[in-house]
């Protein structure tokens, strides 16, 4: 059977020890309670924000323009610039801004007038969090020069916005769309304002520990290395834990190609897909090498994926979370045990609702395997994934 492969599945175990990866609001080690048992957490914005902000030779930077987020963009990237930089005038240049975010981000005019002050900073201020590419903050930069270059008066800008706002609503409504690569990836955190699209087309789950919460109170001090004798100047305790985590991705092909290409989801599979299969490529690297960044100088949490599944099929994605609904028992043979549990736990899948994914796994675990698929290196795993988004790759499935 051949098809298109509309869902990408990425399963990691990660080994993490002496670590506190993601912290509450009381500076503890986040939690989950499964199965009876409480298990170590790490957030999926946690692990979106360092996946989005990664470097080096598989960064998702290295494929196209990032977002801002930020409530100060139209201030910091727009108005700052123009007015501190190229000296024009403060009121005329916030006026400008204050029209197009009205049609930008739907505020109604009753609301942007109650804004007028004298302090642009205040004024441009959104209410929330939103998210912009780079080329739509220059689109927006280069209306706002140009309108406040050739108004003569305030009368005239106003005049000049009027016909600009009906220009330009085409182009507006487009960057309701237009929003960096990594928006088009992970979406807009945005509750109320029209730009809250695109959807995210990466589905990214809370990681957490297949075993039990593994957990050790740090005391620590400080020396004043003026003062030593007067005992320590600081003193304090942390929480460091220690588990093998669970990750869970999905990639909704079709989502994607849409955000990258502009199309119309029901006709992702004929767009133009290259972006989408490098993307992919890049996000099953970055997965499965890039680590939440929380507590680097006091305990390094580094850490390569023990084991990496991918699973690409045309069914409703499904996680394989409740292999670790029963709390693996840590020992010296953690890695083994949860890479064990993990595609037992598959295969009483197949056996219950049939095999309708095509598979790759890579893992430390020897003789770990899984029906369909041999062993591969993660280099291969992720250029076979980044195949099957960008349609070079054949997904083909025994009758």
């Amino acid at each position: 059977m051949t098809g298109q492969a509309r869902f990408l599945q990425i399963h990691t175990l990660t080994p993490y020890i002496g670590a506190l990866l993601n912290r509450d609001d009381v500076g503890q080690a986040k939690r989950l309670p499964l199965g009876g048992t409480v298990r170590g957490r790490v957030s999926s914005q946690a692990l979106k924000r360092h996946w989005r902000k990664a470097a080096g030779e598989w960064s998702l930077g290295g494929l196209g323009d990032m977002a801002v987020r930020s409530r100060q963009i139209f201030v910091k990237k727009v108005a700052d610039p123009l007015v501190e930089k190229e000296g024009l005038d403060a009121g005329k240049v916030a006026e400008a801004i204050l029209a197009i975010q009205s049609e930008l981000l739907g505020e109604s005019k009753k609301a942007a007038a109650k804004k007028k002050s004298e302090d642009y900073v205040a004024e441009l201020k959104t209410s929330q969090v939103i998210v912009l590419g780079h080329p739509e903050i220059e689109y927006v930069k280069s209306l706002v020069r140009t309108l406040v270059a050739d108004a003569a008066s305030m009368k005239d800008l106003k005049a000049a916005i009027t016909t600009l706002l009906k220009k330009e609503k085409p182009n507006f409504a487009s960057m309701r769309e237009g929003a960096g690569l990594d928006a088009a990836l992970f979406g807009r955190m945005i509750t109320g304002d029209i730009l809250a699209r695109p959807d995210a087309a990466i589905h990214v789950a809370h990681a957490f520990t297949v075993n039990g919460l593994e957990t050790e109170p740090d005391y620590f001090t400080a020396v004043d290395d003026l003062a030593p004798d007067d005992g320590s100047a600081h003193i304090n305790i942390t929480e460091l834990t220690s588990g093998l985590y669970y990750s869970y991705v999905v990639v909704d092909l079709p989502l994607l190609v849409s955000n990258l290409q502009g199309c119309d989801q029901k006709d992702w599979a004929t767009a133009d897909r290259s972006l989408a299969g490098k993307i992919v490529e890049h996000l099953v690297h970055i997965i499965a090498t890039i680590s939440p960044g929380a507590k680097l100088g006091s305990t390094a949490p580094y850490s390569y994926a023990d084991t990496v599944l991918v699973e690409a099929g045309e069914r409703q994605p499904r996680s394989l979370a409740n292999a670790f609904y029963k709390a693996v028992k840590a020992g010296n043979d953690l890695r083994e045990k949860g890479t064990g549990a993990l595609l037992e736990h598959l295969g009483k899948l197949d056996h219950m609702y049939g095999t309708a994914e095509q598979r790759q796994l890579a893992t430390l675990v020897e003789d770990a395997s899984i029906a369909g698929s041999t062993l591969v290196s993660l280099g291969e795993l992720a250029a076979w994934a980044g195949g099957i988004a960008a349609g070079t790759a054949p997904f083909t499935l025994e009758a």
